[in-house]
Order: structure tokens, then sequence, then C-alpha cells
């Protein structure tokens, strides 16, 4: 995780935003591609702070999501191509699941999360509402560009 650090102030970590414009640039970049496919989505964010922004971007786009409780049956009932994850550690069942049935997964990784537990890992502060909101907004956006792009070549 030292990679996606710039600083420490006063025993906190400070991400290198330089690195979470590029990676989110990337997962943008996979994500439009994907939807541009018509692969399916899951977004998963069920921090208690997180559960209503999960709700409000997620179902303006008509995308699937789970923000209450992750239960264990999910991925094996329904298969998403794509996992986007919003709290690493609070997730990590949902990660593991994903690994095992090969499903990508996309997570928000704070400095004290393992970046690879995820395919594609997003240095970012998974604590602050800010963060969250405009990392979640920018690829649901980029989702949306994708599947619109997907109906209109169909």
């Amino acid at each position: 995780m030292a990679l996606y650090i710039s600083a420490k102030c006063k025993g906190t970590h400070i991400a290198n935003l330089a690195r979470t414009t590029r990676f989110l640039s990337e997962a943008c970049d996979l994500v439009f591609d994907a939807a541009s496919q018509g692969k399916s989505f899951l977004i998963v964010g069920t921090k208690k702070r997180a559960t209503n922004l999960v709700a409000s971007a997620v179902i303006r786009s008509c995308y699937h999501y789970a923000n209450k409780k992750w239960f264990s049956g999910m991925l094996t009932n329904w298969l998403p191509d794509i996992v986007i994850v919003l709290d690493q550690q609070r997730e990590y069942i949902a990660l593991r699941k994903c690994a095992i049935l090969g499903i990508l997964t996309i997570s928000l990784v704070d400095t004290n999360c393992d970046p690879d537990l995820a395919n594609m890992s997003i240095p970012a502060n998974d604590d602050t509402m800010t963060s969250i909101r405009l990392i979640l907004n920018k690829l649901v956006f980029t989702i949306s560009e994708g599947r619109s792009r997907y109906i209109r070549n169909r």
C-alpha cells in the first residue's frame, strides 16, 4: 500500500491523488468497455454512511446494488460480470467470493487495505462521503455512457 501513500501527517496517511486519478481513469475505461458490451454490474457498499449514496447513484441508473447487507449466496444465484466494492475491509467476504468465482472486481482501497485483493484497486479514502460520492458518481456515469453506446449499437 506504500505506493499509494503520498504523505503521513499526525499519524494519518494521505493517499497519492495522482495515483488515485490514474487508477480511477483506468477503472472508468474498463467499465465503459464492459458496459458497451452489455456486461452486468453489481455495486456493493454496505457501510452505514454509504448506503444512501449507493442507492441514489445506482437507482437513477438502474443497476444492481447491495447496500444493506451482503448475503453469501448472492453471487452463486446471480453472477454479475463486474463487482464494484466501496469498502474493501467491510466487504471482504464479497471480494473473496468474487475471486473464487472468477468475477472481476474493482475496489476502493484505503491506506489500511490490501490492493491485491481486487483485480483493480482505486486508492482513496473510503471513510469520507466526499471521496466515495466522487468515485461512485464517476463510475456510475461512465457505466451509463457505455450502456448508452451498447443500446445505440444493438
